[in-house]
Order: C-alpha cells, then structure tokens, then sequence
C-alpha cells in the first residue's frame, strides 16, 4: 500500500496509549493515563466525563496543542508529534481548525478581521470566504462589529467561521457553549454540527453537559484519565 493509499484509510485522529504528567512544583499530577482512540473520517465525536477527567488535556493532545509525555498521536496517518515545530504547524494550520469556550476573538478587529487571521497567518487573504461564513453563520450584516459589539453567541458564531476559514478536516471544539446560556448554546452547537456536516469535516466536542455529548455519532467517556470502556 503507497503513503497516499495509507495515509486515504487512516483515521482522521488517532491517540496510542497517550500519558500526559503536569509537574506542579514536587507534585506530579497524571492527567492521562495511557489513552487510546481513533476518530473516523467525518465522525463526530464527543468526549464526555467529570471535571478533571482529562478531556481538555486530551483534546489539546490530540490538535498538537500539547505534546504528550509517552504515546503518538495520528494525523491522518502522520505521526504529529515525530514531526519538526515548523512542520507540525503547518500540520495544524492546514488539517485543524479551533473553537474555544471563551472564544479568544481580538477585541480591537471586526467580526470579518477576526475570521480572516488564520488565512493571514498562512498568506492568504480569503476575504470573500470570510464574509460567506459570516452569512453563514447568521453574521452576514455584522462584519464590522467589534466582538464587544456582539453578543456571547454572535461571539461564538464568529469563532466558528474563523475555525472554517481554511478548509480544515477536523475540527476541535473546547465547551463551546460553555459561557453561553442553554438556549444560545443549543443554537451554536445546531449550527456547528450542521456547518461540519456540509462541509464533511470531522468534529471532536470536549463537553461537560451530558444531553449534549448525546447529539453526536459517537460519546467517549473519559474517567480519572482513561476511556470508559
């Protein structure tokens, strides 16, 4: 079988017995506790447990966020971490697109700017795209808002388009209704699910709220840094 064969049938993401440590003074505190997952092309995915089971430390593993203390992690088959800092952000830039819980928009740019700056980071200035998403997302006659203009769901929208702009194949979305009340936040994750389905990305949700990780095509659980089997 050639790479480019592999690289077709590899999952989108996959972790191999993944151990994250944080060092907090003399104290070592084992977040992840040698986890191992694959994420299918297209799936969408929820990874789902109690405070403090692990869940962000491991979706910021699996983006390239944060390098794992032992195991691999899968790009498409691309061993993400074996690669150079250069490449692995090219890696990120070109394959993941990102969604936060406190949307991290910069507050001295407008709603386009702002959705605009992961295609400037990597030279291209895709204006056109960027106003496309914003229609997309409801936002069409708000590209000129500041964020503090815009409401916490209006925020929200935003930060996905901005998490599109590059045609990733995977988004990763940290409590992306986190800060937003139940209504708004059920309005957001509609339309991230429905913008993932028709542009057949493939989507990792990190969520505490329990009905929610149901909506997906798949939930994980994760417990004291390891999957719920």
């Amino acid at each position: 079988m050639s790479s480019a064969e592999s690289s077709n049938s590899a999952p989108a993401v996959e972790a191999r017995n993944v151990f994250r440590t944080f060092h907090i003074g003399d104290n070592s505190i084992e977040v992840l506790k040698g986890v191992t997952l694959e994420v299918q092309k297209g799936e969408k995915l929820f990874l789902a447990g109690p405070s403090g089971a692990g869940k962000t430390s491991l979706l910021y593993t699996l983006a390239g966020l944060e390098k794992p203390n032992d195991g691999e992690v899968f790009i498409n088959g691309r061993s993400l971490y074996s690669l150079g800092r250069r490449e692995q952000a090219k890696v990120r830039g070109d394959s993941m697109g990102y969604v936060f819980q406190s949307f991290f928009l910069l507050p001295e740019l407008t709603a386009l700017e702002n959705v605009m700056i992961p295609s400037l980071i990597r030279g291209k200035s895709q204006k056109e795209r960027a106003k496309e998403l914003l229609e997309r997302v409801g936002l069409g006659e708000r590209t000129a808002h500041l964020p503090t203009e815009l409401s916490g769901g209006e925020q929200q929208r935003v930060a996905i388009a901005r998490a599109l702009i590059n045609n990733p194949a995977i988004i990763f979305a940290d409590e992306p209704t986190g800060n937003l009340d139940s209504k708004t936040g059920g309005g957001v994750m509609e339309l991230l699910m429905t913008l993932v389905e028709e542009e057949e990305r493939t989507l990792l949700v990190v969520t505490h709220d329990a009905e929610l990780a149901d909506s997906g095509d798949r939930k994980v659980t994760l417990i004291d840094g390891k999957i719920d089997e």
